[in-house]
């Protein structure tokens, strides 16, 4: 697949797979005759795997780190299984304030009418035109 190909499959850009493949997150992509890059199924399964990382939030830092435990072999196994973990609890993490703020919003949406009355009754009486019933 040239670059523009695998671009368009996951919406990335090209410079971002050129930055990508510059630092060392993607392995050698192979070049045509031509001297274009062509990406193979191996190299197009990495710009995946990559690309889903980082969807996670997953730092350049901590790929460009799991990369280079990946290629150091089997003794790192639990190294990189540690960076997932803390990845995935980022993620939960972040998850949760995302509710949080959705809750808020929600609160907030449902109860608009009495937050702006509640406002108009404070304006009414800051400016002494408020009359209470009693």
């Amino acid at each position: 697949m040239t670059i523009d190909e695998v671009s368009k499959k996951f919406n990335l850009t090209k410079d971002t797979l050129r930055y990508w493949e510059r630092i060392g997150l993607l392995p050698e992509i192979q070049r045509n005759q031509s001297g274009y890059r062509d990406y193979d199924e191996h190299a197009v399964n990495w710009v995946y795997y990559i690309m889903v990382l980082r969807k996670a939030g997953m730092s350049i830092e901590s790929l460009s780190e799991f990369v280079k435990l990946l290629r150091e072999g089997d003794q790192t196994i639990a190294a990189r299984k540690s960076l997932f973990i803390e990845q995935r609890d980022a993620l939960i993490e972040r998850r949760d304030n995302i509710n949080k703020t959705l809750r808020y919003l929600d609160y907030k949406i449902d109860h608009f009418e009495d937050h702006m009355l509640g406002y108009e009754n404070e304006k009414l009486a800051y400016e002494g035109k408020l009359t209470e019933e009693k």
